[in-house]
């Protein structure tokens, strides 16, 4: 699943980040409303974590606006006001869930799967792709007989690229999603796990490669 968080406060916004990562997430970080709306207009997402007290365009307008512009991704708002006005404000922009601060991890993945519950989403807790399995709890990858444990950045790599089988995925997208947009990584992270991963699929004997689209990314190819 794909998460985006729009968050201003950066310790709050990576900790989030990190706790759903650790449970299979995808996510994006942005930390500007207007980064926000960007990212929520032009990118595929599942949910939208927005909170409400942004720079350069609130949560309300984030959430108004991306109604209007008919984006029907769920979105649950964030915010440090606890009245009853202030929630039905958001909720009339547009959102479907309220989440005041502070709140627990737990809550908000309860909140995040209820979410996905009401749009058909069935959880799964394997992957098939070509002649493979991924769990997605374990991290262990087959092919017949023969299993690998994936690391958590190898796993991480693979769940996106699997999850657009056939589709390329540009470098810069692979490390913004695999390592934040915050991080200091780079292409050569990049390269390195997509080695790490083809030596993996040599060892199980998979006709599952990695293809590489010469200075733009990486896709999954079966035979």
């Amino acid at each position: 699943m794909n998460v985006l968080i729009a968050e201003d406060e950066r310790r709050l916004a990576n900790a989030v980040a990190q706790i759903l990562r650790e449970h299979n997430y995808q996510v994006d970080v942005v930390y500007d409303g207007r980064d926000g709306f960007d990212y929520a207009l032009a990118g595929d997402y599942d949910v939208f974590v927005c909170d409400v007290m942004l720079p350069h365009m609130n949560g309300y307008d984030i959430v108004r606006e991306l109604r209007h512009k008919s984006v029907n991704t769920p979105i649950i708002m964030l915010t440090a006001r606890s009245s009853l006005s202030d929630k039905v404000q958001g909720l009339d922009a547009g959102a479907d869930d309220y989440l005041t601060k502070p709140f627990q991890p737990a809550e908000l993945l309860a909140r995040l799967r209820a979410l996905t519950r009401r749009q058909g989403e069935v959880v799964i807790d394997e992957m098939q792709f070509g002649d493979l399995k991924l769990n997605l709890s374990t991290y262990e990858l087959s092919c017949g007989k023969k299993s690998v444990t994936l690391s958590n950045k190898e796993f991480e790599v693979l769940n996106l690229l699997a999850s657009n089988m056939g589709r390329t995925i540009p470098k810069e997208t692979l490390i913004s999603r695999v390592w934040g947009l915050e991080s200091d990584a780079g292409d050569n992270n990049a390269e390195a796990y997509i080695s790490f991963l083809r030596k993996k699929l040599r060892f199980l004997h998979s006709s599952v490669k990695i293809a590489t689209q010469r200075k733009i990314g990486y896709r999954l190819e079966a035979e």
